[in-house]
């Protein structure tokens, strides 16, 4: 099957990648392509909008956090499925250690640059031609967001010189919307699908010049081992719901290939953790908006502690970790109990305390993921370790472990290391 691969980037955040993204990927699938999509670097919120919008589940590309082999693995096998690959890239092109430039220079992926045009004309030119030469990536062409006329699209299209201007967005009257961590969760965003349909339709870009593209030359990746089913009986529940939604699907399927069943529950449906359980995931997500209907539900909370007085492994990582502090203030000073195995207080603020790339020392070797939070904890528990931030090696977040529990602001990306997530999931580590 013949791919067209692109690699979807700005000189910034806000530009209208993700937009730009959503609106090809359901164009495309419109016309009956088959598309793949994946987000460059850690996120959360963006695959899930994404995946909406072209129907399949969309993976984190990261040559850090992922890895270059696990990464050329992935594209090699959507580019035996798919008619179409795009990647998201991650804030500009060249920012981060990797970066969205080096992830298009490593698997050959031509850059489709997405401009604000919104406040300029033609020194679009200028900025595309920085954008290409800089690094240089190759450059598959230009799309234009905002632009607010024909004529305003040929003056940016008469600057670019030697790159094509492939397509435009006009200026949107309605956008995806936006929270403290990013984009609202699709779920919550009422009439989604239409906002995409919309948004594909003021896409501009012609489906003959996207055929014109050449197509993706991905070369496989060398075949992961198999699995050590380290975790084969295990019983995993994840707690899953509108407050706890921040993982990645990789996670998922690390800890099934290492043999472990998972079954989901729902704290803030005050469903409590399934009877069955030998170990507890508590992953990240909106709990300061949830702090009510989560301060509220008992069943949870009581099996969350007998689970721990039992002995059960209890992986919380960020917000699952703020559900299990003593209390939880929330942006508008709202304080509400919550289960209390980690002594302290989790307190919500308007600056961002942490971000970036990091990897938790384990017995094991590294485990690579990252940190993106706006709260602090408060505790007088001292960390049993700390992470390490990438690429300065400086100390990063805290992580804590009180009997069995572990709990840190560090999203970990099990890939990375299945052994040292085998570990943390098994009784005997606990």
């Amino acid at each position: 099957m013949v791919a067209r691969a692109v690699l979807i980037a700005a000189a910034a955040s806000g530009q209208g990648k993700t937009t730009v993204t959503a609106a090809l990927a359901r164009k495309l699938v419109r016309a009956g392509r088959r598309v793949r999509v994946f987000k460059c670097g850690p996120d959360f919120i963006d695959p899930m909008v994404l995946a909406r919008a072209c129907g399949s589940p969309v993976e984190s590309l990261d040559l850090w956090m992922v890895g270059a082999e696990r990464c050329r693995a992935l594209l090699a096998a959507a580019a035996a499925q798919a008619d179409a690959i795009l990647v998201e890239g991650v804030m500009g092109l060249y920012d981060g250690t990797p970066s969205a430039a080096d992830l298009s220079r490593e698997f050959g992926l031509p850059v489709l640059a997405v401009i604000d045009a919104g406040a300029m004309a033609q020194t679009a030119g200028a900025l595309v031609h920085g954008l290409r030469d800089y690094g240089p990536v190759a450059m598959a062409g230009v799309v234009a967001n905002r632009i607010a006329s024909a004529g305003h699209a040929a003056m940016v299209a008469s600057s670019l010189r030697d790159i094509p201007l492939l397509g435009t967005m006009p200026k949107q009257a309605a956008s995806l919307p936006e929270r403290h961590l990013g984009l609202v969760l699709p779920d919550e965003v009422a009439g989604l699908d239409d906002l995409l349909d919309t948004l594909a339709d003021q896409l501009t870009l012609d489906l003959a010049v996207w055929d014109a593209l050449p197509a993706a030359r991905i070369a496989p990746g060398a075949n992961d081992a198999p699995a050590v089913r380290l975790l084969d009986g295990a019983r995993i529940a994840v707690a899953r719901d509108a407050a706890f939604m921040f993982l990645y699907p990789a996670n998922l399927s690390t800890l099934e290939a290492l043999g472990a069943q998972l079954d989901y529950f729902s704290p803030l449906a005050d469903e409590p953790v399934p009877p069955q359980a030998t170990a507890v995931y508590l992953p990240g997500g909106y709990p300061e908006l949830h702090g009510a209907g989560l301060s509220a539900g008992r069943r949870w909370q009581t099996s969350l502690r007998a689970a721990h007085a039992d002995g059960l492994p209890i992986v919380a990582e960020c917000g699952g970790m703020m559900a299990l502090a003593e209390s939880l203030q929330d942006k508008e000073g709202n304080d509400w109990p919550m289960a209390g195995l980690l002594p302290g207080k989790v307190a919500m603020q308007a600056r961002l305390a942490g971000l970036g790339a990091q990897a938790m020392p384990t017995a094991q070797g590294p485990l690579r993921g990252h940190t993106f939070h706006y709260s602090r904890l408060e505790t007088g528990v001292p960390p049993a370790a700390t992470t390490q931030k990438h690429p300065s090696g400086a100390a990063g977040e805290a992580v804590y472990r009180i009997g069995s529990l572990q709990a840190s602001y560090f999203h970990a990306y099990f890939p990375s290391n299945p052994a040292a997530v085998a570990a943390m999931f098994s009784r005997s580590a606990a």
